[in-house]
């Protein structure tokens, strides 16, 4: 992690750390999608049903959002380099270990336990903390970019996942992504730095070098459960907790966990229903980064409204769009893609407003926690429910109107009610 050995006039060093951190967004998102995959295979080979394969899924995705404050007080201890390389290799030993599984609690704990806290070490904490230490101008497009990385590599690399499964088996496909997250390593130590002072820069957009500031001696978790003091006493903390609740619970719990046992369940290939979540991870790539453009520009309160209000009606036409044949479902990939996690640059951007620059990272790890937690109970509680019901309608539907509750909740954002007296002297 030493000197500086890349920074030119062209080009600040500030967008080759983007450019890694989007790197291991992406890899990291491509290996937490992979249990999409596994959820058929494992239902022939052991026989397993859809919940008892979900609750694995379901710890996976609510350690990724738990392990966000948590890591990013890591951060600003052993630093970001250090911190990344110790997630790769407990992702890559965790998925390694998965081939020799025969019961399910050996899934839960290495797909579960292991790789969910993996995973959210390097979660989109990681893209927050990265944008407010390098970036003054152009904050919003960056976490734009690094937030599309999380959701296109969820659902870009699952058709060729889904591919290796078909055709070498699912133990064959689990050790090659146990490959890629290892390689992963080398390169973070390599062109990972701190800030930009470590390299005698200014931040991008700025004119001084910041100093960095004083090592922190606190212990990592008091310094999280800290925050997380701070931010219950915040009625902005609480609206955006539950919005990203609502977030998680309508894509990567439900949609990203579901659609392809449910594609399967209307007889469609799962190669070919990759493909549909592949699609959506194109779409959202141009859409997150027009978030985070217009999140520079716009009332982001507005807009996060809009995102959850359009998503809402996406997910109240889905159960219908099996019975149009797979034109039906493209449609449905193209607009639910564009608006996938458009609502990430919106809520960065408003948890930076509500508690300052420095605290945005380990503040918005606490609200992501709530977005991994509305994923945990949909990844669940849509597979009890598709063993109960024999089907994902109501899933789908009760995600659909939950995303109504959240666009009155995004209004609601950074105003304050005011108080009796202070509304009687108003008037008078």
């Amino acid at each position: 992690m030493s000197t500086p050995v890349i920074a030119t006039r062209r080009l600040h060093y500030a967008w080759i750390v983007a450019a890694l951190t989007f790197t291991i967004l992406l890899v990291a998102a491509g290996v937490r999608s992979m249990v999409g995959v596994l959820i058929v295979p494992l239902e022939r080979e052991f026989a397993w049903d859809r919940a008892t394969i979900s609750l694995a899924a379901s710890v996976s995705i609510f350690l990724y959002g738990l392990m966000g404050p948590f890591s990013a007080a890591i951060m600003d201890r052993l630093g970001v380099g250090r911190t990344v390389t110790l997630a790769f290799a407990l992702i890559g030993t965790g998925i390694a270990l998965t081939p020799l599984m025969t019961a399910p609690w050996q899934m839960v704990l290495l797909w579960g336990v292991v790789v969910g806290t993996g995973t959210g070490m390097t979660a989109l904490v990681l893209g927050a903390t990265v944008v407010n230490r390098w970036f003054l101008e152009r904050r919003g497009v960056v976490m734009g970019v690094l937030s599309a990385a999380t959701a296109t590599g969820q659902l870009l690399f699952l058709p060729a996942l889904a591919m290796a499964v078909d055709t070498y088996g699912w133990r064959a496909g689990v050790l090659g992504v146990a490959l890629a997250a290892v390689a992963m390593i080398p390169l973070v130590l390599l062109l990972m730095r701190e800030r930009p002072s470590q390299l005698g820069l200014p931040p991008f957009g700025g004119t001084a070098v910041e100093p960095p500031p004083a090592a922190s001696g606190a212990n990592p978790f008091r310094t999280a459960i800290e925050a997380l003091a701070e931010g219950v006493r915040s009625r902005d903390f609480w609206l955006l907790f539950g919005t990203f609740f609502v977030c998680g619970l309508s894509t990567n719990g439900l949609i990203g966990t579901h659609l392809i046992a449910a594609c399967a369940d209307a007889g469609i290939p799962e190669v070919r229903a990759a493909g549909l979540l592949a699609m959506m991870g194109i779409f959202d790539l141009f859409g997150t980064t027009a978030s985070g453009w217009l999140s520079d520009r716009y009332d982001n309160r507005v807009l996060l409204a809009w995102y959850y209000g359009l998503r809402g009606l996406s997910l109240l036409w889905l159960p219908f769009a099996f019975d149009m044949s797979f034109l039906g479902l493209g449609l449905f990939a193209v607009f639910y893609g564009l608006d996938w996690i458009a609502t990430v640059p919106p809520t960065v951007r408003l948890a930076g407003n509500a508690f300052g620059r420095e605290r945005a990272g380990l503040m918005f790890g606490w609200i992501f926690m709530g977005h991994q937690l509305g994923a945990a109970v949909a990844a669940f509680g849509a597979g009890v429910m598709r063993t109960a019901l024999d089907g994902y309608m109501e899933a789908f539907l009760m995600a659909g109107i939950a995303c109504f509750a959240a666009t009155a909740m995004s209004l609601l954002i950074g105003r304050r009610p005011v108080a009796p007296a202070k509304a009687a002297a108003g008037a008078a």
